[in-house]
């Protein structure tokens, strides 16, 4: 399958090489009990399975956490993963991420520009953030993906690869 348009246009000359380095985050985020919530860590769960990014720093976790400013103030570079349900993305989207303080920090989903801003604010320092959405479609309590959300998987793994 070919990565859709917008996912090349919206982050250009991003590859998977940029995050192999020691000062680059790649942060999976979702619940793999959640059916397509898990679309984060089953992105990480492919960087592992290929041997992809060994000396950059990969995680996982059910969600961010304001305790996040401080961990991405100490990189350079970082690539958050996580699932979505916006309808405007057909599969995936690469883009860009800017700094933005909102309400976010007092609630259990604390947003990324928010984590950004928070490292900004706290640190006086703002690595490079990238954030690669991939389209889920169900989110029961039920383990594994959708075969719709994992097609869109495949598509963002061979945009990487």
């Amino acid at each position: 399958m070919n990565a859709p348009a917008e996912s090349l246009v919206a982050a250009p000359g991003i590859a998977l090489a940029d995050y192999n380095h020691p000062s680059s985050l790649i942060y999976g985020i979702g619940n793999v009990g959640r059916q397509d919530d898990g679309l984060g860590w089953a992105f990480i769960d492919w960087l592992e399975s290929e041997s992809l990014c060994p000396q950059g720093e990969i995680l996982r976790h059910y969600q961010l956490h304001l305790e996040d400013a401080d961990l991405i103030s100490r990189k350079q570079r970082v690539l958050f993963v996580d699932a979505t349900k916006e309808a405007d993305v057909e599969q995936f989207r690469l883009e860009r991420v800017e700094p933005k303080m909102d309400f976010s920090f007092t609630s259990h989903a604390i947003s990324i520009p928010a984590i950004m801003a928070t490292c900004e604010q706290c640190f006086e320092y703002l690595p490079e953030v990238h954030l690669l959405t991939i389209r889920g479609y169900e989110w029961e309590l039920r383990e594994g993906l959708t075969p719709p959300a994992m097609q869109n998987l495949e598509a963002a793994t061979a945009f990487f690869a």
